[in-house]
């Protein structure tokens, strides 16, 4: 599902759930700019999806129309195909990269962060048989899929095989502080360039 579906899904959803939403609040939820955000409605208003309407005279309301509501639906549709897909990918990568680990002897593994990739990560490491030596992260996060969640700090009394690195938007920062913590390059696991 390309950037453009995602986006007019939020925003078909937003007004099947608030026609009086602003254009404001559906730019902070799409993270654009609010005249991007009234391009995007006048196109869906021009695709029939929406109708916009003036009750009272100052305030905008807007109306999913039949069209607009098969258009959602599709879209839904689509999104649950794209989700399922990526998530295939993801599990089929982390038990790409764990094997390789597994092949030179390794069975602890750390996991450097707590999202929803660490949780994919936590189940291919039970599917596996491989051990979780814990999770780790910035401090901000006590527990995490009822397993304490410790700073990096820890690592220096863990014994372990690898830290697989789970939070992609935060890679070199994390390698970093692995560095920090005499975490040698050859123990870091990520997931390479993805596609």
């Amino acid at each position: 599902m390309n950037l453009q579906g995602q986006r007019d899904l939020i925003l078909l959803t937003e007004l099947e759930r608030d026609g009086a939403v602003t254009q404001r609040s559906l730019a902070t939820k799409l993270g654009v700019a609010l005249g991007l955000t009234n391009l995007y409605l006048k196109r869906l208003a021009r695709k029939g999806y929406v109708k916009v309407t003036t009750i009272p005279s100052h305030r905008i309301r807007y109306l999913l129309t039949p069209q607009g509501f098969a258009e959602k639906s599709r879209l839904t549709y689509l999104y649950m195909q794209y989700s399922l897909t990526h998530y295939r990918e993801m599990r089929a990568r982390l038990r790409e990269v764990l094997s390789r680990m597994t092949e030179e002897g390794g069975t602890r593994v750390v996991i450097f962060g707590t999202n929803e990739l660490a949780e994919l990560a936590y189940l291919s490491l039970k599917e596996m048989d491989l051990v979780l030596v814990g999770f780790v992260d910035d401090g901000k996060v006590e527990t995490f899929l009822s397993h304490p969640v410790s700073t990096p700090e820890a690592l220096k009394g863990w014994e372990f095989d690898a830290v697989l690195l789970a939070d992609l938007n935060r890679l070199r920062e994390h390698r970093e502080i692995l560095r920090t913590y005499q975490v040698p390059d050859g123990k870091v696991l990520d997931f390479g360039p993805l596609v």
